[in-house]
């Protein structure tokens, strides 16, 4: 797929996330969301490993109600 996948974000949290990756050191927003992306999930994953202790863990961060 050219261009690879798409996500759409809110573009107030986009204006952040670059902010936050240029200060940070980042090559782009892209590195910067992938790696809190990948640091989120790790930590979801390892809260348990049935789809009811990620969906309380979710549930818990805020991400769904």
């Amino acid at each position: 797929m050219f261009g690879g996948p798409k996500v759409k974000i809110n573009k107030d949290i986009l204006e952040r996330a670059k902010k936050v990756a240029e200060v940070a050191g980042y090559s782009s927003v892209e590195e910067f969301v992938e790696h809190v992306l990948e640091k989120e999930l790790k930590e979801i994953e390892s809260a348990g490993s049935s789809d009811a202790d990620i969906t309380e863990s979710l549930r818990g961060l805020g991400y769904i109600s």
